[in-house]
């Protein structure tokens, strides 16, 4: 057994004859492990994440076992920590593939290959269109539009998100100015913000400049941000999102009610809207569990002096739902 750098180590073993004695062995440290260590009479646990790799099955070389038992330790990393993976070709298809995706993400970003699409939000009593959500679309050569859930999490754990954050908030700028000194006029737009834009980002300040650049009102931009995000360094972000509110800024929570944010961290943010997620409103005529949590939500929202937002209606049931309630 060795020391490979930081926190994490490499064992040998010799196969035995017993065909699960990789799965034993694993257990057998998980559970040495588990055990309570005392440390200046603090007692801490800790947990291990073990990747297995088998010669000459999966490679013959070290470096080769050696990245593939990485590989298969981050997958036991995914799945919840304190357990193992052993690696399967599927696992290194999946890497190269990942790799693939973030090297043309990076050109991406070069190349200007992002375009914003836009969502219209209807006021339920009057009808009116009463503002648009911006929509991150990848427009990548050769393969058409991507879906979002494909790339947005990786631009998040890469930190590109930062850069794309900032092009996002000044094109939809333009847009509203566009609209503004055109003529449809005033249309309010608003914008995903990532937590990581606040903290390795200079969100204030695209913010500001890009109001400036295009000539507009700063009610016509708002910023939308989850649950998770306004955890994320939460000073730091109070601090941010009350200088944007002084300049007029529109602030809400999106995909409200599927993070971990207490009633005390929310009424220190300075928060004009709420939006009840997607997953609430789907079942939300059938099931007594969504209509009891979007009901919540809406009675917590009107009691704030909050607007609140459901996401994708589509049917005249969810609608009428909606309409008694207030939403």
């Amino acid at each position: 057994m060795g020391r490979v750098g930081g926190d994490e180590f490499a064992l040998i073993l010799p196969m035995q004859d017993e065909p699960n004695y990789p799965s034993l062995v694993a257990n057998k440290i998980r559970e040495v492990l588990r055990e309570p260590f005392e440390i200046q009479d603090q007692k801490v646990t800790i947990s291990a994440s073990m990747g297995i790799t088998i010669y000459p099955d999966d490679a013959t070389t070290h470096d080769t076992l050696i990245k593939y038992a990485d590989t298969a330790m981050y997958r036991a990393k995914q799945a919840g920590r304190d357990t193992y993976r052993f690696f399967t070709a599927q696992m290194n298809a999946d890497v190269l593939a990942r790799h693939e995706l973030e090297a043309a993400l990076h050109k991406a970003v070069e190349n200007g290959e992002f375009v914003l699409h836009y969502q219209p939000k209807v006021h339920l009593k009057s009808g009116r269109i009463v503002g648009l959500k911006a929509l991150l679309r990848w427009q990548r050569p050769g393969h058409g539009l991507i879906s979002p859930h494909l790339f947005i999490p990786i631009l998040e754990e890469t930190g590109l998100i930062v850069q794309v954050g900032s092009w996002v908030v000044a094109t939809a700028c333009q847009q509203i100015g566009r609209w503004l000194h055109g003529t449809i006029g005033p249309m309010q737009i608003s914008v995903n913000v990532a937590g990581r834009q606040f903290i390795e980002g200079d969100l204030k300040g695209d913010v500001l400049k890009a109001l400036l650049d295009h000539d507009i009102p700063a009610d016509l931009l708002e910023l939308e941000l989850t649950e998770g995000s306004l955890m994320v360094n939460t000073e730091r972000t109070i601090s941010i999102l009350q200088n944007l509110k002084a300049q007029g800024v529109q602030i809400s929570i999106d995909d409200f009610g599927t993070g971990y944010s207490s009633l005390a961290y929310l009424r220190r943010f300075p928060i004009d809207k709420l939006k009840i997620d997607i997953a609430f409103i789907r079942e939300v005529t059938s099931n007594p569990d969504d209509v009891a949590i979007a009901l919540a939500i809406i009675r917590m929202a009107h009691s704030l002096k909050l607007e609140v937002i459901a996401e994708g209606v589509e049917t005249e049931a969810q609608l009428a739902f909606l309409l008694r309630h207030q939403c």
